[in-house]
């Protein structure tokens, strides 16, 4: 019964000053927000980013040119041109026993220009076997054949939405496109895809390999490869066998020398999940300083109310309260304030979240509203535990007041 009167007594005081306790919860209120809105945020990301790494395939082996640490990525992930990766690399690779598909990669951008249509779009130098090692298929036409590949032919498959902004609903297939000054025909046009790894596979042209090294960006090494295996449990044996293929091809005898990365698709994920929780915590505690600031301007009022209830604390001491009444009293008032910020802040961070959500999936993304209870649950409390450090302090100095000093006070 008494700590039920010292509450309401403590929110009774709250409630007298409205706008001074509103304008001192600003900080918590603003803290608590940030930190729900940046973990929901940084969860949501993560499960973006490995719900697109998740969607190339389960089986999927990669490799990059220039070393890089277990954990980390290579140069060439940092658009740095690294030179390591050949044609005859891919060529070596897709002679292994448990590599069902591969596919040399190598990307550009151009201007393609059909009638008096003009457009800018992303295209991509791949091998015969793209199809299958991306899971994918071609609506009309056909795909890229190996002997096309082998006399630099030059031919196009068409992205999905490539098609519709070049062609509308006339049918492309065996008519010619220009890239800069080189004619192409268009033999094929792919499936929707959609976006994966952010970006927007149907806004691509796909082009025989050896043509865009060399006809359209003059260059004999390659971005990546990109392989399948075979099974699962096969992708440890198939790594295994790519790296020493790879360092029997480049004369590389100390492992430490590699010039090649090889990533699994658990690899990526998990390199993705760390980075992306690494990222979250650092923002968490950025935002948790405004906590701190927060904490500060308690302080400082509950200062103020010290003062102004100078003579309030002296009666009640002099009508036989303890020290330890005082202390409580005061600091529940300072707890009362952080927790009802931080449940307005919890409100307005759950707010904000929300709404970057349904931005974010307005432009085309799977971006999933994830909002954790732990989240709710440590805000709450860091909100509380603020109020009762930075409360501690002016709670402590009203207890010992003296009741005849506290009673004389103007």
């Amino acid at each position: 019964m008494y700590l039920f009167q010292t509450i309401k007594s403590s929110l009774d005081n709250l409630a007298l000053q409205k706008s001074r306790s509103f304008l001192t919860m600003l900080g918590i209120i603003i803290g608590v927000g940030a930190v729900i809105a940046i973990m929901a945020v940084g969860a949501s990301a993560q499960d973006l980013l490995l719900s697109q790494v998740r969607s190339m395939g389960s089986n999927l082996v990669g490799v990059l040119p220039g070393a890089a640490d277990e954990s980390g990525a290579p140069a060439s992930m940092f658009g740095i041109e690294v030179t390591t990766l050949t044609y005859e690399d891919y060529l070596a690779l897709e002679e292994l026993p448990h590599l069902v598909a591969a596919s040399p990669y190598i990307m550009g951008r151009g201007t393609f220009v059909y009638l008096n249509e003009t457009k800018d779009f992303d295209y991509l130098g791949v091998g015969y076997d793209y199809v299958n090692v991306e899971d994918t298929s071609v609506e009309l036409g056909r795909f890229i054949r190996q002997e096309e590949v082998d006399s630099l032919a030059r031919v196009v498959v068409l992205g999905s939405g490539v098609k519709q902004k070049l062609f509308g609903n006339d049918d492309p297939i065996n008519k010619r496109i220009r890239i800069g000054q080189v004619s192409f025909k268009v033999i094929g046009v792919m499936e929707e895809r959609g976006v994966a790894m952010f970006q927007n596979q149907d806004d691509r042209v796909f082009i025989p390999i050896k043509t865009v090294q060399k006809i359209l960006v003059g260059v004999n090494h390659l971005a990546f490869i990109r392989a399948k295996v075979d099974k699962e449990e096969n992708i440890a044996l198939a790594i295994s066998q790519v790296e020493n293929t790879m360092r029997f091809r480049h004369n590389i005898e100390d492992p430490t020398k590699d010039d090649f990365t090889i990533r699994s698709t658990d690899q990526a994920l998990d390199i993705l999940g760390t980075i992306t929780q690494a990222l979250t915590m650092f923002l968490v505690m950025v935002a948790a300083i405004s906590l701190l600031v927060g904490g500060i301007g308690i302080m400082n009022i509950m200062f103020v109310v010290v003062n102004e209830r100078t003579r309030e604390i002296g009666l009640r001491k002099a009508l036989g309260a303890k020290r330890k009444d005082i202390l409580i009293q005061f600091l529940i008032e300072s707890a009362s304030m952080t927790l009802i910020g931080g449940l307005i802040g919890v409100i307005s961070g759950v707010v904000i979240a929300l709404v970057i959500s349904i931005s974010v999936n307005y432009f085309g993304y799977d971006w999933q509203f994830i909002i954790t209870p732990t989240s709710i649950i440590v805000s709450t409390l860091m909100a509380i535990g603020v109020g009762l450090v930075f409360g501690l302090w002016p709670a402590n100095r009203a207890s010992k007041l003296n009741p005849i000093e506290a009673l004389r006070y103007e």
